[in-house]
């Protein structure tokens, strides 16, 4: 607290001549409280705005993504155009992907701003209750004081009124025992005042003697002296509560009740200027994604359409198609091969994928090979691709053929995540963009060991790399924990008391194969490295497993793959062992050398 000022006032340096013509105000208290119910309630209304908007652009981030993912798709699978036309296509696809990843970030922005206007709405209620509770309790001080005030000058006045009755009883006795006879000099007046108040007073007492009357006399002078000195004290104390109230007690809730309205309203004003600067900046990086400023940044939407050469590529597709038919092969073009590259472009890799499988569905139909000839021109790869040696290959297989206990892609990319993304905010949350995933996942499946994942290139983006590690689960011919023991981790993870459920999951997980074992050793090491940096990157044990554990611990087909019943369990699972990751997998190892 300050030092008083010249009146013994508490100093007021904030706004200072409103709050003294507040405190002048007979209903200051009531105004401040009710004018903060208003910003609180405007607080309110704005943060419930920006929740709205956010599902509104989360839901538009969300449709551009799966337009893109179908749009892709789609063409892929359909009987369309290749050459320039697609490159073209699938570059507008990107656009349009970008304009959706911005919406994303701007959404998840809006929901933060809500977020922290409602925690400010709350802390302004929590301030004006405390603060009004104050004032109420100081003006109560000050009311006691006045009552009790009020008491003692009706005590007082009390006993005066009977001092002055035995007083006047008193001077009537003595008139009596003169022979009821007044002095010659007195008037008619004085006999009349002396007889009314003898009618008052005087007859309470004809019973008592002088000696008894002088002692009530000194009886009642004393309590009356009392009295006098109790009333003295409360009108004292009655001044000083007042002089506190109002010069210092008052001011100070003032102030603070006051600088509680400006928070609330100026955080609800700066969250204003933020959302008119967040969506003045979404608009332009719109703007840019669709027309670049700089033609050395990137190509527009317009100039990629202007890529269009409809005449070469019938030229290109004329020549394909003759040389796809036999004699006139011999004069196809021979610098690229009779497909040149780009002119056929690969399918998405889950649409490669479905391909190989009715392939081989076909082979093991027939008892050979199934291909079907490539439609000249359209967007298809023709004969599939044979798999490559990373993804989509047996754990078990791969781990032998690397000569490894974990694979060499798992090392890798949790390496590359360590060093670059525990600091990243919603690591394996946020998705990598998927041109950059898919190049990643191509340059792994090719070559694992020529590929640097460490490399500015794919570490720049630390998104991209974790992207891949997901895919990589993902694409396992059988989840890591296995479907020959989901039921079992299923089970596990029911049980509602703690050290139960630790105790059978430990136990699931001990009867895992040796190569699934070692690889869910090293991914929970990992994981657990990433949780302990949860103040920075904000992904907890529940947000990890919520994204690892549909993954990890997949329904088998016979329960149809993706088992929504089962969901919250697969987390349940993966979330308990992520707990107890040194439990099960660190101590149970100390435990023999001990």
């Amino acid at each position: 607290m300050g030092a008083l000022d010249d009146k013994g006032r508490e100093p007021i340096t904030f706004d200072e001549g409103l709050l003294r013509a507040l405190c002048d105000s007979p209903y200051a208290l009531q105004l401040i409280t009710e004018r903060i119910k208003q910003s609180i309630a405007s607080c309110k209304q704005f943060a419930a705005f920006l929740r709205s908007r956010s599902e509104l652009e989360d839901k538009y981030a969300r449709s551009g993504l799966e337009l893109k993912r179908m749009s892709d798709d789609s063409y892929a699978r359909g009987y369309c155009k290749a050459g320039t036309f697609v490159r073209a296509y699938k570059k507008s696809l990107d656009v349009h992907e970008a304009l959706a990843q911005n919406r994303s970030r701007f959404a998840s922005r809006l929901n933060e701003m809500s977020e922290e206007l409602v925690n400010l709405a709350k802390e302004g209620e929590r301030l004006r209750k405390l603060h009004k509770d104050n004032g109420a309790r100081y003006e109560r001080n000050v009311q006691e004081a006045e009552m009790y005030m009020e008491k003692a000058k009706s005590r007082f006045d009390t006993t005066a009124e009977e001092l002055e009755r035995i007083l006047i009883a008193k001077e009537g006795e003595n008139v009596r025992d003169s022979g009821n006879m007044v002095s010659p000099g007195s008037s008619s007046r004085d006999k009349r005042g002396l007889g009314k108040a003898m009618a008052k007073g005087g007859m309470l007492f004809k019973s008592k003697g002088p000696a008894q009357m002088q002692r009530q006399e000194d009886e009642v002078r004393q309590r009356m002296n009392s009295a006098s000195e109790v009333f003295r004290k409360a009108v004292q104390s009655n001044q000083q509560a007042k002089q506190e109230y109002f010069n210092l007690h008052l001011p100070k809730i003032l102030r603070l009740l006051k600088e509680c309205a400006d928070e609330i309203d100026m955080g609800t004003q700066y969250h204003m200027a933020r959302y008119a600067y967040l969506y003045e900046s979404t608009i332009l990086a719109d703007a840019t994604a669709v027309a670049p400023a700089l033609p050395q940044d990137s190509i527009g939407l317009r100039a990629i359409v202007e890529t269009i050469d409809n005449r070469t590529d019938f030229t290109k597709y004329m020549q394909n198609y003759n040389a796809a038919r036999g004699p006139v092969a011999a004069r196809a073009p021979k610098k690229d091969g009779p497909y040149e590259d780009g002119f056929m472009p690969a399918l998405p890799p889950h649409v490669q994928a479905s391909q190989m499988a009715q392939t081989q569905q076909s082979t093991a139909n027939n008892g050979e090979s199934s291909q079907l000839p490539a439609i000249p021109g359209a967007y298809n790869p023709g004969p599939p691709a044979v798999s490559g040696s990373t993804f989509g290959v047996e754990l078990s297989e791969q781990v032998v053929s690397e000569g490894t206990e974990v694979p060499k892609v798992v090392e890798k990319c949790a390496q590359a995540i360590e060093a670059y993304g525990l600091a990243q905010m919603g690591i394996y949350r946020l998705s990598g963009t998927t041109s950059k995933v898919q190049r990643l996942k191509a340059a792994l499946d090719a070559d694992l060991d020529a590929v640097d994942v460490m490399s500015d290139e794919w570490s720049g983006d630390i998104n991209v790399v974790a992207s891949v590690l997901k895919q990589w689960f993902r694409e396992l011919p059988e989840p890591l924990l296995t479907h020959a023991l989901y039921q079992g981790f299923i089970d596990a993870a029911r049980y509602d008391n703690d050290r139960l459920r630790h105790i059978r999951l430990h136990e699931q997980v001990n009867e895992l194969p040796d190569a699934n074992y070692a690889t869910l050793k090293f991914f929970m090491g990992h994981l657990d490295r990433i949780r302990r940096k949860e103040s920075v990157n904000q992904m907890s044990v529940s947000n990890l497993s919520i994204v690892f554990g549909p993954t990890l611990l997949g329904a088998p087909a016979s329960m149809g793959g993706m088992n929504l019943e089962h969901m919250s369990f697969q987390c349940k699972a993966v979330e308990t062992i992520l707990e107890r990751y040194k439990e099960i997998f660190v101590e149970e190892e100390e435990a023999p050398a001990a």
